[in-house]
């Protein structure tokens, strides 16, 4: 006889799912078990179940197939959350197999008892629980299927008593239903989109990771229409590498030419992007979008024109209608623009630039004891690692650094918590990356405060022979909460990190660890880290007050961390 929890562990098998993240519990020790004799699944436990989740989510994100995380009754099912969240903000597809009490016990405040229905209603797209064998197959298709046709996650709950049932012995293995077939927007909505853009002078175009399968017909976009092409954040993995268009990103991690890109156009093009931060847009601009989900279209800022589409098909459809323009003059302004500002940024990437000349009157403002700027470890780190590393970020400054110093060249990937902004998400993100190819090189960008909440996941590194390299960015600060208090003129409270030294406790747990505290040691400590053989984290104390200027500070900004600056010292201990 087969039970229950063998047939899930097998339809999951069957379908290549390779890796199954979580904490091993009463309600799903059938399913562990059953995975303990599969030896095509590979159970990962991780120390929380948040990493679990965030890790998995990472696994589809790269995959853009199913993956798995476990949680069992109660608290355990509940530590998923976080991460599945993210997951459902990245559109990846993720089953969450949970536990739940016994059967008899539901509804009676049992111990550990939680209502798993109330609980994943906002963050699930298929949220229901197994109670008989008679549910098999068609429950577990249902939850798989669902998740990978809405991209998002699925919840199954099984009840303690249930995993062990024994199933009928005619019950087909469960297969999952893949997505439909993409198709390109109406051809009609074309015509029209060809006509608004063979008539304007000046078009800019804002590209998302919902284009990465589509990089070559918009970089012929960008050519046909001489066209800057601002990118997400997200689509850095996709078009940063050999793209005489782009220009970098908008928001508090832009610069001054996408904020020129955006100004000066007469039409703004949106290709697969949700780009969320409306102060950033241009208002006053004819607005093309194109994007696969008629659900986001004009969510951001108003638009006169939507395409909805696969983004590749679409724009096969469109660049036809479409002659080349002559007149470069827009993208070559915007592109001495950016040339310009990296130039600029470049000069913070030298370890001895607070010596120079040209750095004295900066360290004298913001780093007057020498520290290591942010800038040179994230350049160092581009110039090691390897040309089809992932690297993943935490939210917060790290991003900011890797936004601007790190180019996705070669094969290269990129994962952050990019729209629900968690913290904690890089570490676990980058086992999960690990875990797919132990292989490839996996980079995480951590923040000092994100590593440390969730700390504990360092062991599951060591114990699962996971070889990820970890960059701290140990500035003793919840950086982007500091930098945001200052922007409207209050002092930093609350933000200081008190961090053991992050490389001895790597070492405690079993991992290599260095730490760097002298900007000219950054450059061997990083290739250090990237030759060991297995897990290692790189911890670099790094400058607190560094400040990542926005595209265009305005002059309450600049008011703002004068104020803010001056009570900080008004009321700092002497």
């Amino acid at each position: 006889m087969t039970t229950i929890a063998e047939l899930i562990v097998t339809a999951l098998a069957e379908h290549g799912v390779r890796q199954v993240w979580g904490v091993v519990g009463d309600a799903l020790n059938p399913v562990t078990d059953a995975i303990r004799r599969e030896e095509r699944i590979e159970w990962i436990g991780v120390r929380h179940e948040e990493a679990g989740a965030f890790a998995a989510g990472a696994q589809a994100q790269l995959t853009e197939d199913l993956a798995v995380c476990m949680g069992t009754v109660g608290p355990g099912a509940v530590h998923l959350l976080n991460g599945l969240y993210d997951a459902r903000k990245s559109h990846a597809p993720v089953l969450a197999v949970v536990g739940q009490v016994p059967r008899e016990d539901i509804g009676s405040d049992f111990f550990q008892e939680v209502d798993n229905r109330a609980v994943f209603a906002d963050v699930a797209c298929f949220n229901e629980m197994l109670t008989s064998p008679e549910q098999l197959p068609h429950l577990l298709e249902r939850a798989a299927s669902t998740a990978l046709a809405e991209r998002g996650v699925a919840v199954l709950t099984v009840p303690g008593d249930v995993g062990g049932m024994d199933v009928p012995d005619d019950t087909p293995v469960p297969r999952f239903a893949r997505p439909a077939p993409i198709a390109a927007a109406d051809l009609d909505d074309v015509r029209r989109v060809a006509s608004v853009l063979s008539a304007a002078a000046k078009v800019t175009l804002l590209v998302g990771i919902g284009a990465r399968h589509a990089r070559t017909e918009v970089l012929e976009l960008a050519d046909r229409l001489k066209a800057p092409m601002v990118l997400s954040l997200k689509a850095k993995d996709g078009f940063d590498d050999d793209n005489p268009f782009e220009i970098g990103q908008s928001g508090l991690i832009g610069n001054p030419a996408t904020k020129q890109a955006f100004d000066d156009c007469d039409v703004l093009v949106m290709v697969g992007t949700d780009f969320p931060y409306r102060d950033f847009l241009p208002t006053g601009k004819t607005v093309v979008q194109l994007d696969s989900r008629g659900s986001h279209v004009g969510r951001r800022t108003p638009v006169d024109h939507a395409l909805v589409g696969d983004s590749r098909l679409t724009l096969q459809a469109l660049l036809p209608l479409l002659e080349a323009k002559a007149d470069a003059g827009h993208l070559d302004s915007t592109r001495t623009s950016y040339a310009k500002w990296q130039e600029r940024q470049s000069h913070l990437t030298d370890p001895g630039y607070d010596r120079k000349p040209r750095g004295l009157l900066r360290r004298k403002v913001d780093n007057p004891d020498s520290r290591i700027r942010p800038e040179l470890l994230a350049a160092v780190v581009d110039r090691h690692a390897a040309q089809d590393a992932v690297f993943t970020t935490d939210t917060g400054m790290s991003t900011v650094w890797l936004s601007r110093f790190v180019r996705m060249t070669g094969t290269r990937r990129l994962l952050g918590s990019y729209n629900l902004g968690s913290m904690a998400n890089a570490m676990p993100q980058a086992l999960g990356a690990q875990a797919l190819d132990r292989s490839r090189q996996v980079v995480a960008f951590c923040g000092d405060g994100g590593l440390s909440m969730l700390l504990g996941d360092l062991i599951t590194a060591v114990s699962h022979d996971l070889p990820v390299k970890l960059v701290v960015f140990d500035n003793g600060r919840l950086g982007m909460v500091k930098l945001e208090m200052e922007q409207v003129g209050l002092p930093e409270f609350g933000t200081v990190l008190h961090n053991p030294d992050f490389a001895a406790v790597a070492r405690a747990m079993g991992m290599h660890g260095v730490r760097v505290e002298d900007p000219h040691d950054v450059d061997a400590a990083v290739q250090e880290a990237f030759a060991h053989p297995g897990p290692a984290l790189l911890d670099v104390v790094t400058n607190a007050d560094e400040v990542a200027v926005p595209p265009k500070p305005t002059l309450e900004q600049g008011w703002g961390f004068a104020i803010a600056k001056s009570k900080e010292f008004l009321t700092s201990p002497e």
